[in-house]
């Protein structure tokens, strides 16, 4: 059976983890930026410090989670590949923070300073530090913790795109998509909540700065239901101007069914710390987002979730990191609700609906980007946005969750 924890284990082993490590940058560090749909690999590339920092996450979790694989030192050693990188080339000498993107060898090409960037670096260390217990790996993720809640914290949530030194805004081109220009985005705000829920994981819980994470966290919890979720909508509004008004009817299916599960993470990491009032309100909107997601979002003839849909008019195209999400999401839908058995099949489905039309077939391949693409266009393998981070969790995820 395909929707197993043995089978699950063995695509990570087999095909997402051996791609991955072939992807080491020997000569100038770090993992390599780019490659094409082909397989034609570009040494030169830019690297991405999100891509950096998704595969110093994943690396670390797989040596967390496959305590019984014989590469598991191998994957200890390919995090610290990234982890040195990281803090070589990522972080700025004369500001804080990450810089968007460098060259190949490790030279700013974009030191935009973006708080979703800042975030997946703290993800990373927070999950490093965990893997390797180098006190300075979490002392970094503190440093960015304190960034974002200092500076970029401002009104009633975060600012996102910065100069290099902090002294002004810069145009949110980078987390803005469908023809808007958003000051204040979910996606952000999300992956902020995801990067405080690793990082309270893996401190000490009676120290002073696990107490201001959960408060962050409980902050974060009020924005999104009172800003961010759509009541009538049921559904997570994307993007927004600075007052948190909605600029365009725009339902991300993918972002929904990713939230319902990260959200419940969350306030399971922080137990007792999440305010009573916000976690009741926030497990309403977890069931929320999961059924309508099934509802409106799964095609039950494809056996995929779209993309998105918007002003009523669904994206037909199946991308890669929403079917991985799905699978952890609606398999956490069933464990919500076990009555609900449709969710469990989704989950089967899609994972089916992946393997025949999302995992690139070729002995050296990985999973393919997008299929049914409108414009036929070829994605790639490996980019600043394509990583192991979505497809690697999913497998991660299903094996810390199947029996």
């Amino acid at each position: 059976m395909n929707y197993s924890k043995d089978y699950f284990r063995k695509h990570l082993q087999e095909k997402i983890l051996p791609f991955w490590s072939r992807l080491e940058d020997k000569e100038n560090g770090g993992f390599y930026g780019y490659m094409d749909v082909n397989h034609n690999l570009d040494k030169k590339a830019d690297k991405g410090m999100i891509l950096n920092s998704r595969i110093l996450w994943f690396y670390a979790n797989c040596f967390l989670t496959l305590s019984d694989d014989p590469n598991r030192g191998e994957y200890l050693r390919l995090a610290k590949v990234a982890y040195d990188f990281l803090i070589v080339h990522g972080f700025d000498r004369e500001n804080p923070g990450i810089y968007w993107m460098v060259t190949c060898d490790g030279e700013a090409s974009d030191s935009t300073k973006h708080s979703y960037n800042q975030a997946f670096a703290i993800y990373a260390l927070s999950s490093y530090y965990d893997a390797s217990k180098d006190a300075d790996a979490l002392r970094k993720a503190l440093e960015l913790y304190h960034l974002l809640e200092d500076t970029c914290f401002k009104g009633d949530g975060y600012e996102e795109a910065y100069l290099r030194d902090y002294s002004g805004l810069v145009e949110n081109d980078k987390l803005s998509e469908n023809g808007v220009i958003a000051t204040r985005t979910m996606n952000t705000l999300l992956h902020i909540w995801e990067a405080y829920t690793e990082l309270y994981r893996v401190l000490d819980k009676k120290g002073d700065e696990a107490s201001m994470v959960a408060k962050s966290m409980n902050t974060i919890l009020r924005i999104f239901i009172e800003k961010v979720y759509s009541e009538g909508n049921r559904r997570l509004e994307v993007f927004f101007d600075d007052e948190y008004n909605s600029l365009i009817d725009l339902y991300s299916y993918g972002h929904d069914i990713e939230a319902s599960w990260l959200l419940n993470r969350g306030i399971d990491v922080l137990g007792e710390a999440t305010d009573s009032n916000l976690k009741t309100k926030t497990e309403e909107i977890i069931d929320v987002l999961i059924s309508h997601v099934y509802e409106q979002g799964y095609d039950k003839i494809r056996h995929a979730t779209m993309a998105e849909c918007e002003n009523g008019i669904d994206a037909i195209q199946k991308i890669w990191w929403v079917q991985a999400e799905s699978i952890i999401g609606f398999t956490n839908g069933y464990s919500r609700n076990s009555g609900i058995v449709e969710y469990k099949q989704a989950a089967s489905d899609i994972w089916e609906f992946t393997l025949g039309n999302i995992v690139d077939a070729s002995p050296e391949g990985e999973w393919f980007q997008e299929k049914d693409s409108p414009e036929g266009e070829k994605f790639p393998m490996v980019s600043p946005w394509k990583c192991p981070y979505h497809n690697g969790r999913m497998c991660l995820e299903m094996i810390n969750r199947l029996g």
